[in-house]
């Protein structure tokens, strides 16, 4: 049974279709790379599984749930700027980040006691432990990536959005940040969706590569048609083509 269902998913701005006909099932734990073109859609397609945009047409399900309105815990994001409170100490970084699952953001007494102990047990995991009461300013790129993967995690979701989260960083820190992340899914058995732009890492990373491109283009006006999923990659098995869903609505 799928974990996450996208059914006919359309996105519009202004009339402009910049998705369109997206249909896939993902299972729960499956690690999905997400490549394509400069403007294809990507970007989009991730916001709405964060449920920060929601589709202008179709829904996007998780674990049969009814599709959300707007963020929340199940779902953590990290972007390729580093996406971590500049103001606060490592530590307290990842205790943000279990606040991020209480109704005002606040921890305190008993609740706060257990968010320490459990931050103090995601720096070690994460190599971060001799830094916890500095700021991110004082961290290479890779330690500030580490920081963010580790306060997305902080809130226990089910599903990791990745945004181009090594795109910054040197081949050699990239390289550590692809163990480091596969030794973390691999510990969660969490569902990870990674936008990257290297093809390269997409096959290494992913269970599955979804391309995103527009099968349809109007030489005479190229925003007019949206990008869909034109292939649908097993990244286990030398890149065998999956069965792409049937498309149920191809109007417009």
């Amino acid at each position: 049974m799928s974990f996450v269902s996208v059914s006919n998913v359309w996105k519009k701005y202004n009339n402009r279709s910049i998705i369109e006909r997206v249909n896939v099932d993902i299972l729960e734990g499956e690690f999905i790379s997400i490549v394509g073109a400069s403007g294809c859609g990507k970007s989009t397609f991730l916001r709405m599984l964060l449920a920060e945009e929601t589709p202008s047409r179709g829904e996007i399900r998780i674990d049969g749930g009814a599709p959300a309105k707007e963020p929340n815990q199940e779902r953590g994001v990290v972007f390729q700027k580093y996406s971590v409170f500049p103001h606060l100490s490592v530590r307290e970084n990842l205790i943000a980040g279990e606040g991020f699952v209480t109704p005002f953001g606040k921890l305190f007494g008993a609740k706060r006691r257990v968010a320490v102990a459990r931050a103090d047990e995601m720096l070690e995991r994460i190599g971060l432990n001799h830094v916890a009461d500095q700021f991110p300013a004082a961290l290479s790129g890779g330690m500030q990536q580490r920081l963010a993967i580790g306060q997305a995690m902080s809130a226990r979701p089910r599903i990791l959005l990745l945004d181009e989260p090594f795109g910054a960083l040197d081949p050699g820190t990239r390289i550590q940040m692809h163990d480091f992340l596969m030794e973390l899914r691999d510990e969660t058995n969490m569902t990870v969706f990674m936008v990257t732009h290297d093809l390269q890492e997409g096959f290494k990373l992913g269970d599955r590569v979804l391309v995103f491109d527009k099968p349809r283009w109007d030489p005479h006006d190229p925003g007019m048609y949206g990008a869909t999923i034109t292939y649908d990659f097993d990244a286990r098995d030398g890149g065998i083509p999956f069965q792409l869903k049937e498309e149920t609505d191809v109007s417009e």
